[in-house]
Formats: structure tokens, C-alpha cells, sequence
């Protein structure tokens, strides 16, 4: 079973807008900002067990980058679980964890635009 999990959404909204709103659905969801560079429209993040008071059971990190696509713009996420010290998991993660930080996630995006 792969531990990573890559999701790609397109959205009619510009790449300024998005990535914007990607980073306020971060913040939401109490994430912890590891690497930022917003000259190239993306980020790292790193989501703790607990999001927005349910508990998944899994640290997760996520990549994302908002890419320009016509008049609108695709943002693409990669995802995998932590373990206690933060290493990326190999084994024993949960199931449907990385999933529901993705749905949170878009989903909080989605609000913000």
C-alpha cells in the first residue's frame, strides 16, 4: 500500500488567488508552515494529529504547488504520513488519514475563494 498520496484540482480562479487561499486554508487548519517560497506558488506544510477537533491519528506533510492552467489554475498536492519525530512513515500508518487532510484542506480552500 502506498503511503503517498498525489491529488491534482483544477480551479477557474487565477494562481495568485489560489495560492492565497491555499494558505489561508493552512492557517485554518492549524498547519505549520516548513517552507514557503511564493515567488513560485507553492509550499510544505506539516499537519499535527488533530485537525479542526477531530482526531486522525497520523502527522501528515503536505507539498503544494498552484500551477497556471489557461485562465484558471491547477493546484497539486503530495501527501504522506509523519512519524512521532517527524521522519516520513513507512510503515503502520492509518487508513484514510492522508485522504481526509486532503478533503480539509480543499474543502477550506474551496470556502476561501
Amino acid at each position: 500500500m502506498p503511503y503517498d498520496v498525489h491529488q491534482e484540482k483544477t480551479f477557474s480562479q487565477e494562481r495568485g488567488k489560489v495560492y492565497d487561499a491555499a494558505k489561508k486554508s493552512v492557517e485554518k487548519l492549524k498547519g505549520q508552515m516548513l517552507k514557503s517560497k511564493p515567488e513560485e506558488f507553492q509550499f510544505e506544510v506539516k499537519f499535527d494529529k488533530t485537525l479542526l477537533g477531530k482526531v486522525l491519528g497520523d502527522r501528515t506533510q503536505m507539498t503544494c504547488v498552484v500551477q497556471a492552467e489557461g485562465d484558471g489554475s491547477k493546484v497539486i498536492m503530495d501527501i504522506y504520513p509523519l512519524d512521532a519525530v517527524g521522519r516520513k512513515l513507512m510503515f503502520g500508518a492509518r487508513k484514510g488519514v492522508l485522504e481526509e487532510v486532503l478533503k480539509l484542506f480543499l474543502e477550506n480552500l474551496e470556502g476561501n475563494l
